[in-house]
């Protein structure tokens, strides 16, 4: 038979574990890299329909760029062992551009600097990028929090240098870009103002 004086220790570490309980995560729908950390970060409140639509179309997006960047790594790769120089002049000849302009030369500059380490380089980046993206793309897919805090933060790294580059110059594609980030951003952090504001309910 227990003892009590067993009986009253035992009590109080029960009640610790319950009360710890909540405080980590197990989600097995989460990232694996994603488990243990606190809940409120892997949990989404409740959205409208709307708001699931629009995360998934952004989902959706960022799926897309990671893919198109996963495609150039496997571009990148195919250079490997080959004369880049030799690649540059016919991509050149297929696009119908001459060699008399000065950024052609410095293309070809470009290409004939190329090293089979320098492209390995550039695929794992590519492939890195690639990787971050379908992750983002997942957690926002389910409405996560930390996906919806992750495209604010990385979508509010590329403002300064999109304004800068319309500082520069204004084209169509560069307004574009930065009008659907920044429109990405600022819905970013509405739901999460929104989310802590029925946390706190």
């Amino acid at each position: 038979m227990t003892s009590p004086e067993l009986t009253l220790l035992a009590k109080p570490q029960q009640k610790l574990s319950l009360n710890c309980a909540p405080v980590f995560a197990n989600n097995r729908a989460s990232p694996l890299f994603m488990r243990g950390l606190p809940s409120n970060l892997l949990r989404h409140h409740t959205k409208t329909e709307k708001q699931l639509a629009a995360l998934r179309a952004i989902a959706t997006f960022e799926l897309a760029k990671g893919g198109v960047v996963l495609l150039a790594a496997v571009g990148v790769l195919s250079l490997v062992h080959r004369d880049a120089w030799d690649v540059a002049g016919s991509l050149l000849h297929l696009l119908h551009i001459g060699r008399n302009h000065h950024y052609v030369d410095i293309f070809l500059k470009l290409a004939d600097g190329v090293t089979d380490e320098k492209l390995w380089l550039v695929a794992a980046g590519c492939v890195a990028y690639s990787v971050i993206r379908f992750i983002e793309a997942y957690g926002l897919w389910r409405a996560r929090a930390w996906a919806e805090w992750f495209a604010f933060a990385s979508g509010t790294v590329y403002l300064p240098f999109e304004i800068y580059e319309l500082v520069k110059e204004v084209t169509a594609i560069r307004l574009a870009i930065f009008i659907a980030n920044l429109a990405i951003v600022l819905y970013m952090l509405y739901l999460r103002v929104q989310d802590h504001a029925q946390a706190h309910v």
